[in-house]
């Protein structure tokens, strides 16, 4: 994946020197020289049933890119140079209002190129206008020389974000110096959870992402609208609203986010997608995440921390309401698992291990937001897919999870898709039973007896709901499943900490081949299910025995 590794290494480099963490960002600017007002076009009419059906008609089109900027100065805009270039927070949009979170902008520069316009929408006597934000230098402080300056008036934006609130009182983060949403690079975007730090990503499509006979495509979100929030007490003050057009070579398509920030991040996404082409695997709802190694598996010496991943593992709560955990694998090779569904109630990626001291490391990967789909309507057919890639390093989002429909995605297929994504410390919804906190390999056989070749021993703990109150000297039963092979030694017990609820179960497996191996498991008692369901893909391959 040589393509869409190297965006998302120019992605997360980009971020991170943008400083989207909501705790380290570039001191405050000083105040610019009064008045500090963007500079606006001229108006034209607006509607997001326009701006949908500006995408019905362009997609039975040939694609044609936007202008190009120089490519000369756009490649001298790079890592160092951009680095000294801050958007000055008295040219951010709704500064003094209306609403409580105002707008700033990133820089255009090498990693990138694509320019991005800003709209924001005026209401004149019942009409919408829309009025570009014409990009101008004098926006950002600057070294004299930065390349930067090369750029001619209205080149565009890199993307933007929302500021925290500009109401916030001695309690509330510093509006100036912290965000928590950010639109960043084609068609990506984030936002901050519960426990106030940036870490995985949604995106609004993604399209043949790890097909062996074409390339994944990136759509880019080309303009963005700005409906001017309301200062009015109400249920829907605390929300900003806006759209986006979204263009690419298969593909066209109009959004619209409702977003609010509360004690977790939801948007609530609408969006009308038009295709171009034939599409082998469309991605709807996509997530991208990274997981390096965590408990469950960790190369001798590979690294110094116990654990490195943004997400741990998937959820999904399917439409038989059956609850699901995948843990995450880096595995050998490129693998792709499908989870076949009916009207799904939702799915994510989450980060269930909250321990600082299973991660040791100052970017706190115990405060990674989980990130959860919620759809709005009956989505059909299709299947939750989950795309593991193979990473060495942490810089790597290896990660997709994404709704796949099941009906071929044909040129001329247009799509109405309307769900919510949920920010958060965990999941929106979570089950009425205990969930799984760890999943932990090693070698097979009985201590005090030579280990047999080819067998490997795992520890999956389950916490909470019913494991609670199982009577003393009572043990669960483990129900297992797999693909392939052969399990022994299957034995459950509570895990000896004193933690009330706290049990695992212990099984050695012996693969009959070097395929990958799917496993279920859960726990009950007599009738009663006690667990959410376990999944696991094993892949023998490359394992210690």
């Amino acid at each position: 994946m040589p393509n869409r590794r190297s965006f998302m290494i120019s992605a997360s480099t980009t971020l991170a020197m943008a400083s989207l963490d909501a705790h380290a960002q570039a001191p405050a600017q000083p105040p610019a020289t009064p008045p500090a007002q963007l500079k606006l076009g001229m108006a034209s009419p607006f509607s997001f049933d326009g701006l949908a059906d500006e995408a019905r008609t362009l997609a039975s089109r040939p694609y044609v890119p936007g202008p190009a900027l120089p490519r000369e100065v756009l490649a001298q805009i790079d890592y160092d140079a951009l680095g000294k270039i801050h958007f000055n927070t008295d040219y951010a949009l709704f500064h003094d209002g209306p609403g409580q979170f105002p707008v700033t902008f990133f820089h255009l520069g090498e990693f990138f190129r694509t320019p991005v316009h800003m709209y924001v929408l005026e209401n004149e006597a019942g009409d919408v206008f829309a009025r570009e934000i014409i990009y101008d230098a004098s926006y950002f402080d600057m070294p004299a020389d930065s390349p930067a300056r090369k750029l001619p008036p209205g080149a565009g934006f890199a993307g933007f974000r929302f500021q925290e609130s500009r109401l916030g009182d001695q309690h509330k983060l510093d509006w100036r110096t912290n965000d928590w949403t950010a639109f960043l690079g084609a068609s990506y975007f984030r936002a901050i959870g519960e426990l106030y730090q940036y870490g995985l990503s949604a995106r609004a499509i993604a399209l043949d992402v790890v097909q062996p006979d074409r390339p994944e495509e990136f759509p880019i979100f080309t303009r963005f609208y700005f409906e001017p929030p309301t200062d009015h007490a109400g249920a829907d003050s605390d929300a900003v609203h806006i759209c986006a057009f979204l263009e690419g070579p298969s593909v066209t398509g109009a959004y619209r986010f409702t977003m609010r920030r509360d004690q977790a991040v939801l948007m609530d996404v609408e969006a009308r997608i038009f295709l171009r082409r034939d599409i082998e695997r469309l991605c709807l709802a996509p997530l991208t995440s990274m997981y390096w190694f965590s408990e469950t598996q960790k190369p001798t010496a590979i690294d110094w921390r116990p654990e490195v991943h943004d997400s741990d593992g998937l959820a999904i709560w399917n439409g038989q309401g059956e609850h699901i955990w995948r843990p995450l694998n880096n595995p050998a090779r490129t693998t792709v698992s499908s989870f076949v569904d009916d009207h799904p109630r939702g799915f994510g990626l989450l980060q269930r291990d909250r321990v600082f001291d299973h991660y040791l490391d100052g970017v706190f990967y115990d405060r990674r937001p989980s990130l959860w789909v919620e759809p709005r309507e009956d989505w059909g057919e299709g299947s939750v897919q989950l795309i593991e890639i193979p990473t060495d390093d942490e810089i790597h989002d290896n990660i997709v999870a994404a709704w796949v429909p099941k009906a071929p995605a044909k040129a001329g297929n247009d799509y109405h898709l309307k769900y919510r994504l949920h920010w958060a410390a965990g999941e929106p919804f979570p089950p009425p039973l205990a969930i799984c906190v760890a999943t932990r390999l090693g070698r097979g056989g009985q201590p005090g007896r030579p280990r047999p070749p080819g067998v490997e021993k795992f520890m999956i703990e389950f916490l909470g709901g019913p494991l609670a109150a199982v009577p003393f000297g009572v043990r669960p039963e483990a129900i297992l499943w797999s693909s392939s092979g052969k399990f022994s030694y299957i034995y459950t017990e509570a895990v000896p900490d004193g933690v009330s609820g706290h049990w695992r179960a212990q099984f050695d497996f012996t693969a009959a081949g070097p395929d990958p191996v799917d496993m279920r498991l859960y726990l009950k008692i007599g009738d009663q299910t006690l667990t959410e369901t376990w999944l696991y893909q094993y892949h023998p391959i490359g394992l210690t025995t």
